[in-house]
Formats: C-alpha cells, structure tokens, sequence
C-alpha cells in the first residue's frame, strides 16, 4: 500500500512539474514568433504601412496594421503570405514568406490588434 501512495504522490508531482513546464516552453515559443514577426513586418512593410501600435502609414492607401483585422480576419492572411501578396497597385512588391515567417507575422498582428481597442 505504501510503495502504491508513494508512487501516486510521484506521479502527481511529475504531472505539476510537467503541468508548470509546458506553458512556459508555449510562451517563450510565442514570444520568438511575435518577436520573429515584428522583424520581418518591420523589414518588409514599414516603409509603408504603420506595423505598430500607434502612428500614420507613410502611405496613404496603406492601412495601418493595428486595423488589418478590420479589413481582413488576421488568420485568412496567411494563405496569402505564403502564396505572395499581390495588390493592384505598382508600388507594392509581391511577398512570400515561409511558414514559420508567416507564425510570426500572424502572432505580431494578433498581438496588435489586442493592443489597439477601439
């Protein structure tokens, strides 16, 4: 009976230990891909668009990323990243990303959209 209860108070111990590990493993993870996302929209879309959580668009037609989800659900996006965005007008150079790019880039803009509450 004893080495039964022994073993059980071990198992619930590796289970709170593994409980407690896991989560973090998950947020660091996400952290790396928000991160990741950061850099590539900061990279390849500030040049025209606003890619954080305040300020202007330097162009005009180019929607402030904090308002994406207005025009578009954020997880529809990632088709398009991973075939290439195309957009009807010139200035804007077709994209493609690879998919743990395009993890990263969802995660940032999922993040700023719980940044920005209207």
């Amino acid at each position: 009976m004893r080495i039964c209860a022994h073993l059980i108070i071990l198992g619930v111990k590796i289970a709170v230990a593994v409980s407690l590990f896991v989560p973090a493993i998950s947020s660091t993870a996400l952290g790396a891909d928000i991160a990741r996302g950061q850099t590539i929209v900061e990279l390849y879309c500030a040049r025209c668009h606003a890619t954080g959580p305040t300020g202007e668009s330097l162009r005009r037609a180019a929607t402030p990323f904090r308002f994406l989800q207005q025009k578009y659900p954020i997880e529809n996006l990632a088709e398009a990243f991973a075939e290439g965005i195309i957009t009807g007008h010139p200035e804007m150079p077709e994209f493609k990303f690879l998919p743990e790019e395009i993890d990263g880039i969802l995660a940032y803009l999922h993040t700023l959209q719980k940044l920005h509450v209207r």
